[in-house]
């Protein structure tokens, strides 16, 4: 187990260049000049936000979390979005319809996607 965790944070390593987070709570530099100080982090006040293609909670510091994910399991990540189809498939009739559906569909262009580049 210490060794698959190590090869997953070597992984981590080499893809980010860097070893830690940031969290939630950290703050960003604003776009604003007007505005004087950072602001916290957060999806508050977000209009609109695509909870399919690129939801806010998923990427910290720059960094989606389905590039992480994909260089910490390396071969095993088309597993993954294999059983992330599977998953939204099976559930959508249950819990959130037509967006779990959106949601196989985005996990199984990924799918086809890493099998064309092979």
């Amino acid at each position: 187990m210490q060794r698959l965790y190590r090869s997953m944070r070597s992984r981590w390593d080499k893809l980010f260049r860097y070893k830690t987070i940031c969290s939630p709570t950290d703050t960003i530099k604003t776009q604003d000049k007007n505005k004087k100080e950072d602001q916290p982090l957060t999806t508050e006040g977000t209009s609109h936000q695509d909870y399919v293609n690129s939801p806010l909670h998923y990427n910290q510091a720059g960094i989606e979390c389905i590039d992480a994910i994909e260089a910490a399991l390396g071969e095993g990540f088309e597993y993954y979005l294999q059983g992330n189809v599977m998953k939204y498939l099976w559930r959508y009739r249950y819990k959130n319809g037509a967006e779990d559906l959106k949601k196989a569909e985005w996990y199984n262009k990924k799918l086809i996607e890493l099998k064309e580049k092979k």
